[in-house]
């Protein structure tokens, strides 16, 4: 049993890393080609308007990508996870079947609409068009994040006789507390995954001496686009959404923070240490006495509960991957803002275009968005554990008897191979476009 619920955790969280590489750029990207859209309507320049058909190039595959890795999710539902889906369906059921009648829909329609309806619809419709876009794909993100909400802090439900839930309160599905944090939080991270992406782009451009009026387009949009998503992804969402763990899940918290032992007088904020454990402490750690208080609490000596206040068997079942997760994202996100606040402060003394080790660090960024989003993903995951719906129904039992783990661990290196020639295409084919460059005036 332990064995099969690995393989069927294991094959879940590849399959759901791979997938969200995609998404997380569609989001921020559709709203940058928005601006570059809304731009070209106000100034005339031909520049913003071939900006915004470059960048829906590649989101169209990016688009796509996440259409061919998603749907695999999906099955899971019902082969590895039948048990959860069987419970839990008759409320989860609500907001996924939202995201893909609704939001998938009106995505994917209107891209089809802006990528080749130009001509025929005119450049205010054309603009409607990508405003419809990122206002799908943005839905898309919110409709998945109340359902992750719920089964982080689980709202208007009740439980039948036979252990389903069921909803006996829709409104309380999108105005649960856990929702617009987490929301707003995920949908700036995704800001600073385009933002890295279209500044590095433009460096490319400018350092190579090609393509160099959208070089420098890209990466002024981009360094500002990034500075301030970085900054409100810090604070104040990312402070919000962790005093929601703070109050709602104390045992995440604890191990997130790496404490063992509840301090008298106020808690320390560890810059630097390595859980250990078996013995209950962090060895070789850095800490500022009394911070994690006041950023938890505001007062510097509130007292934050350590993981011995609780029961052994709702512990985190990973506590140094939580840890680690939580403060990559955390060490990340503080480089993210170092980064992005030179680069606008050479961009204010119009010295960046000509700044080459800032271009390069930006184009050096580019895969570090995606890991920072990923252990922020992590993070949540992994806090929740050991629950699929927390405090209500471990994740153990929702997996599906039947399903062995033979089974699942062959699919699941199906699925890596699969991947990886993915991976390989998007790779090859994103290079190309990018190669190749904007096309000018072509309206």
């Amino acid at each position: 049993m332990e064995d099969m619920l690995f393989y069927d955790r294991m094959q879940f969280a590849f399959t759901i890393t791979f997938h969200y590489l995609f998404p997380q750029l569609t989001m921020g990207l559709s709203l940058m080609i928005v601006y570059f859209k809304w731009k070209f309507l106000r100034t005339k320049i031909d520049k913003y308007n071939d900006a915004a058909k470059f960048w829906m190039k590649i989101f169209a595959l990016n688009f796509a990508m996440g259409v061919v890795t998603g749907i695999p999710m999906e099955f899971q539902f019902g082969t590895n996870w039948a048990k959860f889906s069987e419970l839990t369906g008759g409320i989860i059921g609500q907001t996924l079947a939202m995201e893909g009648m609704f939001s998938f829909f009106l995505e994917s329609s209107f891209l089809g609409l802006f990528l080749f309806g130009e001509k025929l619809l005119g450049h205010k419709l054309h603009f409607v068009t990508g405003f419809l876009v990122f206002l799908g794909s943005w839905a898309s993100g919110y409709l998945i994040i109340a359902t992750h909400s719920w089964m982080q802090y689980p709202v208007g439900y009740e439980i039948l006789e036979n252990g389903k839930f069921v909803l006996n309160n829709f409104s309380a599905l999108f105005s649960n507390p856990w929702l617009l944090p987490s929301y707003l939080h995920n949908q700036l991270a995704s800001i600073i995954t385009s933002s890295f992406v279209v500044s590095a782009v433009g460096a490319f451009y400018l350092l190579n001496k090609k393509h160099t009026e959208f070089g420098k387009l890209f990466v002024k949009t981009g360094v500002i686009f990034g500075l301030i998503s970085s900054v409100l992804v810090a604070f104040p969402t990312g402070d919000w959404t962790a005093k929601n763990v703070a109050k709602h899940q104390p045992v995440t918290f604890a191990a997130m923070e790496g404490i063992f032992e509840t301090e008298e007088g106020g808690s320390e904020i560890v810059l630097i240490g390595q859980p250990n454990v078996l013995e209950k402490k962090l060895d070789n750690k850095i800490a500022v006495p009394n911070v994690l208080s006041f950023l938890t609490y505001q007062k510097w000596d509130a007292q934050i509960k350590g993981l011995n206040e609780f029961n052994e068997e709702d512990y985190p079942t990973n506590i140094p991957g939580l840890y680690y997760a939580y403060h990559i994202m955390v060490g990340l996100g503080t480089i993210f803002i170092g980064i992005m606040l030179l680069a606008n402060i050479q961009l204010f003394r119009e010295k960046l275009y000509k700044t080459k080790w800032i271009l390069w660090g930006l184009m050096f960024m580019l895969p570090f968005p995606y890991i920072a989003n990923t252990t922020g993903w992590y993070t949540a995951e992994l806090g929740r554990q050991p629950w699929l719906v927390y405090n209500l129904l471990r994740t153990a039992e929702g997996a599906s008897p039947t399903v062995s783990s033979g089974n699942t661990l062959f699919t699941l290196l199906g699925f890596i191979g699969l991947y990886l020639l993915l991976g390989l295409l998007f790779l090859i084919l994103a290079g190309k476009i990018i190669n190749k460059g904007p096309q000018l005036n072509q309206s």
